[in-house]
């Protein structure tokens, strides 16, 4: 079995992702979007980048790629589907999450190291670590600024949907520490199922031991679950 990286045009992760998934002996491959799933596949993910060149509004094109339909039917039974920044605004744009990814604060685009707390470890993308843990990964994009209306948000915390939020070293949550003005400094949040991730940093940029740090081989680890 194997995971399927997905490319859009504009896709420019895709390949740091399966380096990042070979050096955890994890099977995956580089899939086309035009070219559908491939029956085998055991995981998915929604690489970074900037696909369609973020017309209209991020993600919002590859969204309504037809092998998107392909990759709601399998999160519904059970695949586990990974969005990374670019695929985290994907994944909201084609309802396997939750709220949207919009313009930061700061109206600039923003590559730096941030803090992450680990709010559940009863999930697959959080099982290698402890509740309250503090990651440190870095993120690279312009509309990284999580939205959703006041009820479902309230709804999204309620049944436990948050993944992680931006902290500082310390594990505080700080409007310092929120880098883009996420709301209630959310970075990464569940679909229905926990085996559906989208978060905006790049766990597959702290998985090589001589490249960054390890702290996101965790999060990659998710997609084993199946």
């Amino acid at each position: 079995m194997t995971v399927s990286i997905i490319r859009f045009g504009g896709s420019n992760c895709d390949r740091d992702a399966a380096r990042a998934l070979a050096h955890l002996d994890i099977d995956a491959e580089i899939v086309w979007h035009e070219d559908g799933l491939p029956a085998e596949t055991s995981g998915i993910v929604l690489p970074g980048g900037f696909s369609y060149g973020d017309y209209l509004r991020a993600g919002a094109m590859a969204a309504r790629s037809p092998i998107m339909d392909e990759i709601r039917e399998a999160a519904a039974d059970g695949v586990p589907v990974l969005g990374v920044c670019n695929g985290a605004q994907v994944g909201c744009e084609s309802g396997l999450t939750e709220g949207a990814f919009t313009t930061n604060e700061s109206a600039r685009f923003q590559c730096e190291h941030v803090y992450l707390r680990v709010e559940r470890d009863d999930t697959p993308w959080t099982a290698a670590y402890d509740e309250g843990d503090v990651l440190e990964i870095p993120i690279a994009h312009g509309e990284g600024r999580y939205e959703v209306d006041d009820d479902r948000l309230e709804e999204l915390e309620s049944e436990g949907r948050v993944l992680f939020r931006y902290c500082d070293e310390d594990g505080e949550l700080t409007e310092d520490a929120n880098p883009n003005g996420s709301k209630h400094s959310v970075a990464g949040v569940l679909g229905e199922r926990d085996s559906v991730a989208v978060l905006m940093p790049h766990p597959e940029r702290v998985t090589l031991p001589d490249v960054g740090g390890t702290d996101g081989q965790g999060v990659l680890r998710g997609l084993e679950s199946a």
